[in-house]
């Protein structure tokens, strides 16, 4: 009984110990988190889903530990291949992956189908979430220098928010 216990504790958050570094693996930042959280709001507008793509959450890693010093809300570019949205929580306040996803999704509200366009506010990380011809997904999360903020990033294989395209 003491085993089933610790067991679950031990599930809940994983370490791992790499050279002087810890990496720590929260609840809903794993990719079938990325994944499920992106594809509950595709489902919604029937387009394909999304599958995790470990070259594309590499890129994601790589340019999420360049941030990690000023963690600013600057995007990579994606070097031409990758689509990207950003997130980041201030101060002490955490940021899940999933809350990232939920935060761009509620950016719908925002977007017009009939005049492919934002009204009333920011919509574009929605239209990235929910763009059809993107099939990969990479994320990371990192957090920051400053001791409290987080940092995430999602990139999208291929990109999308082509100026005068539908999302879908």
């Amino acid at each position: 009984m003491a085993l089933s216990k610790f067991s679950f504790p031990l599930l809940c958050v994983l370490g791992l110990f790499i050279a002087d570094h810890v990496i720590v693996a929260y609840a809903q930042d794993s990719p079938a988190d990325y994944v499920k959280a992106h594809n509950a709001a595709r489902s919604k507008v029937g387009v394909p889903k999304l599958v995790w793509d470990d070259n594309v959450a590499s890129f994601a890693q790589n340019y999420a530990n360049q941030r990690k010093r000023d963690c600013q809300l600057i995007h990579s570019g994606g070097g031409g291949r990758y689509g990207e949205n950003l997130a980041m929580s201030f101060g002490d306040l955490s940021i899940s992956g999933k809350d990232a996803v939920r935060m761009w999704v509620n950016e719908k509200r925002n977007y017009d189908y009939n005049s492919n366009s934002c009204i009333g506010g920011q919509c574009l990380h929605y239209t990235q979430v929910v763009w059809g011809n993107s099939t990969r997904l990479g994320c990371a999360r990192v957090r920051c220098d400053n001791g409290g903020s987080i940092f995430i990033t999602c990139n999208y294989y291929p990109p999308g928010n082509y100026y005068g395209q539908r999302p879908y």
